[in-house]
């Protein structure tokens, strides 16, 4: 999939999102902002490992359907396990078999495969960077699987990100409160030793989000008394038409977008 037609995915998903939406900031994924030293070879390594596809357009970037990776160059200050964003996950089909040929490649695994009772078998293992991934085996949802937040007050961060950015209430197989931004989800897991480490600098930066209409979206945004860390921008050569910052009350850098008309 070119660049282009990547882009008119992303607004595709978010104009059918706004159907009987009363604000303007129901949104869908855009993309992760992850830390490597080399984008190319971070994108590479994500292609040939987690199933990535290939950006045509771009090397130091890759996708998963209708969102993307995208890395920032330099190290980070600390993994993302103990940030606000704990880590991402990623959906395949025969998990058993994925873990073997990671283990074969090298690939650093923090937990080995188990069950999770009622809900799939899963795994963790980590990127060079230091990315925590978990790998599940999801049939329902192949791919890019969930964001995992870790909260002081899980409830009211799923809240805050609902009231914001839209997203469906729903339960992950019954067990775990979430959002639904597609198919993919938002969780948010309590921490309960310490403070969480706010995400900007970190393995995994931000979270981009993508809304049909940035001006619109900004206006809801602070109604809720939300103020934006980089007010609505316009960018002449960027991957998108406009973009701003916001941060979670748990440290998440939060990137709001409006992707280029198709």
């Amino acid at each position: 999939m070119t660049w282009k037609a990547c882009v008119a995915a992303f607004v595709t998903v978010a104009v059918v999102g706004l159907a009987g939406v009363a604000r303007g900031a129901e949104a869908v994924y855009h993309h992760v902002h992850l830390a490597a030293d080399n984008p190319e070879e971070a994108a590479q390594w994500y292609i040939r490992h987690m199933g990535c596809e290939v950006m045509l357009d771009r090397t130091d970037r890759c996708q998963f359907g209708t969102m993307y990776l995208a890395f920032r160059p330099g190290p980070a200050e600390g993994g993302s396990d103990g940030s606000a964003v704990n880590h991402i996950g990623l959906s395949f089909a025969d998990l058993a078999a994925k873990m073997q040929e990671l283990e074969a490649a090298g690939v650093t695994i923090v937990t080995p495969l188990r069950e999770a009772p009622g809900l799939f078998k899963l795994a963790f293992v980590e990127d060079p960077w230091g990315t925590r991934i978990e790998v599940v085996e999801d049939p329902a949802s192949l791919g890019f699987h969930h964001v995992h937040l870790r909260s002081a007050n899980p409830e009211a961060t799923l809240a805050w990100y609902h009231t914001l950015l839209g997203g469906q209430r729903a339960t992950l197989k019954g067990r775990l409160d979430g959002l639904l931004y597609g198919k993919a989800w938002l969780l948010a897991t309590r921490q309960t030793e310490g403070r969480v480490a706010p995400s900007e600098g970190r393995a995994i930066d931000h979270l981009a989000f993508a809304v049909a209409n940035l001006e619109r979206a900004a206006a809801d945004i602070r109604e809720q008394g939300v103020q934006f860390t980089r007010e609505p921008w316009v960018l002449e050569n960027g991957p998108f038409a406009k973009a701003s910052t916001i941060i979670s009350p748990d440290g998440v850098r939060v990137e709001v977008v409006e992707p280029f008309q198709p």
